[in-house]
C-alpha cells in the first residue's frame, strides 16, 4: 500500500497559527481568531514531524504553497528527492492557483498511478474548495482521508472517508 499525501501548506500553516493564538490567549476560540484575523506569527510547524505522522514509511508526499524556510521538512524533501510546488503570493499577499493545482494533481494521480483497492489518498487541508474533488474520488471508490485542524470545513470532513484531527498533536507538530 502506498499513501499519496497532498498538503496545502498555506492553509495548514495559517490555521495552525490561529490555534497557537488561542492557546496563547490572544483569542477566546478559533472562530474569534478567524473573525478578527488573529494569528500567532511566532508559531512554527515542524514539517518533518508532520511527514512522519501523516505519511509513514511508504508514501509519496506533495506539498503546495509558500514554504517557511529552513526546517526539517524541507531538508527531508531534499534528501528524499521531492520537489514542492511553490506559488508566489500576489500583491494582496495571497496565493492563487494552489487549490486548483492540488485538486488537479489528486485527480490526475488517482486515474493514472493510484490503485484504488490498495492505496490511499490523504489531503492535508480544511478548505471546502476541495469538496468536489473529494466527493468524486470517494464516489469512484478511492479512500480519501482528510487531515486538518478541528475547524476544517464540515462538508469536507463529512465527505472524506475518514477525518484525522491534528488539534491534539498541535504541540507535537510545533518546532
Amino acid at each position: 500500500m502506498t499513501t499519496y499525501t497532498y498538503i496545502d501548506n498555506s492553509n495548514l500553516y495559517i490555521e495552525g497559527c490561529r490555534i497557537a493564538a488561542v492557546k496563547r490567549g490572544m483569542a477566546a476560540d478559533v472562530y474569534e481568531a478567524m473573525n478578527l484575523f488573529i494569528v500567532d506569527h511566532t508559531w512554527r510547524m515542524d514539517y518533518g514531524k508532520l511527514y512522519d505522522f501523516i505519511c509513514g514509511e511508504n508514501s509519496i508526499a506533495r506539498l503546495w504553497g509558500s514554504p517557511p524556510p529552513g526546517d526539517s521538512f524541507w531538508n527531508m524533501l531534499d534528501h528524499k528527492g521531492f520537489n514542492p510546488t511553490v506559488y508566489e503570493k500576489n500583491f494582496s499577499n495571497k496565493e492563487k492557483k494552489v487549490d486548483v493545482a492540488i485538486a488537479h494533481r489528486m485527480t490526475k494521480d488517482a486515474f493514472t498511478i493510484i490503485e484504488k483497492t490498495r492505496d490511499e489518498i490523504i489531503l492535508v487541508s480544511g478548505d471546502t474548495d476541495y469538496v468536489p474533488v473529494v466527493t468524486d474520488l470517494v464516489a469512484d471508490g478511492f479512500k480519501v482521508e482528510v487531515a486538518f485542524w478541528d475547524h476544517a470545513g464540515r462538508e469536507l470532513r463529512e465527505i472524506a472517508t475518514d477525518f484525522i484531527s491534528l488539534n491534539k498533536y498541535h504541540d507535537h507538530l510545533t518546532c
